[in-house]
């Protein structure tokens, strides 16, 4: 019967949802104990313990792994917006356009940065790997996803903020990897040792991002404003989208030769999008016109899609590294 239980995590991020609709707003800005700072913190020092498990030998020896870099990136950026791009005479001049621009521009989104290293480290993957290509595709996608999209937007409304960006990339991952690196030499054996704890607070994390994320579109209405069909519609792009990309990631990586690490590292990082780059290109893109709230729905969806199915592929991709160790 047990094996048929849902996972702990899924079951989390599940509930989780669910208290984000039921009870929105908790923590928000001015509250005793705001999310959005504990969120922050907890990211901070959820990369910190990974640079405490992280040898520097192999990331030195990680970061000449150019075909993996390359292929994740490509992948990223230039992969996913052709598939879309594809269906673009099917739909010009239709009614759903503007339905096929909401999913171009999450294809033309930066993965995630979190919730790619947590997955990947769940499933005992190249996890130096994964650290670099998350935090450098947040960089790339700053400049990349604008253009994608200003070739169907007459305009946009500013210039990003790529300072602040790259501050926060710095101060909240970059940083603390680097002291945890430093750190290693000392407190490594203990990181490792206590991995199955550290992973308990990673997915506390996480599930923390996944509230804030619902809370903000429940209180804003962004599934609200659209049609019954058209949420359909754009659930069904976004789903067939993620596994068009999941698999053909998967047969590429094989015929490609890449290690099982490796395979894994490349699925993940190049199979996701991140919300919060999505957020805020919507503000910069669309301001406060309504239209932004459509071109967050397929991101929403997206976003919840993966971290409920990649979770599930994680978790038993570690379950099957940790059988091969007994064996």
């Amino acid at each position: 019967m047990r094996r048929f239980l849902p996972d702990g995590f899924i079951s989390g991020i599940l509930l989780i949802i669910l208290l984000a609709y039921l009870l929105p707003g908790i923590g928000r800005q001015g509250s005793a104990i705001e999310l959005k700072v504990l969120i922050r913190y907890g990211i901070s020092l959820l990369f910190f313990f990974y640079g405490l498990r992280l040898s520097p030998e192999k990331l030195r020896a990680d970061l000449s792994n150019w075909r993996l870099h390359l292929l994740i990136q490509s992948i990223t950026f230039l992969v996913f917006p052709l598939v879309v791009l594809a269906f673009r005479p099917l739909l010009a001049g239709s009614e759903n356009e503007m339905l096929w621009l909401a999913v171009f521009f999450l294809a033309a989104l930066p993965s995630t940065v979190s919730s790619s290293v947590v997955m990947v480290s769940i499933a005992e993957g190249n996890l130096p790997s994964a650290i670099f290509n998350a935090s450098i595709s947040g960089v790339i996608g700053i400049l990349l996803t604008p253009l994608w999209m200003g070739i169907f937007l007459e305009k946009q409304s500013e210039a990003f903020a790529f300072g602040e960006v790259i501050r926060d990339l710095v101060v909240q991952i970059l940083i603390p990897v680097f002291i945890g690196l430093l750190l290693h030499r000392w407190w490594g054996v203990w990181a490792n040792r206590n991995k199955r704890y550290l992973s308990l607070f990673d997915k506390s994390v996480i599930l923390m991002v996944v509230y804030r994320s619902f809370s903000d579109s429940f209180l804003n209405g962004v599934f609200t404003s659209i049609m019954l069909h058209e949420l359909l519609l754009l659930g069904g792009s976004v789903i067939g989208l993620f596994f068009f990309i999941f698999e053909g990631t998967k047969v590429l990586t094989r015929l490609m030769h890449f290690n099982r690490e490796d395979r894994i590292t490349i699925l993940f990082a190049s199979s996701k999008k991140s919300l919060v780059h999505g957020s805020v290109m919507v503000m910069v893109l669309f301001g406060d016109t309504s239209v932004g709230s459509l071109f967050l729905v397929p991101v929403m969806i997206y976003h919840a899609f993966q971290l409920f199915y990649i979770s599930i592929v994680a978790r038993r991709y570690g379950k099957e590294k940790i059988e091969g160790l007994k064996d």
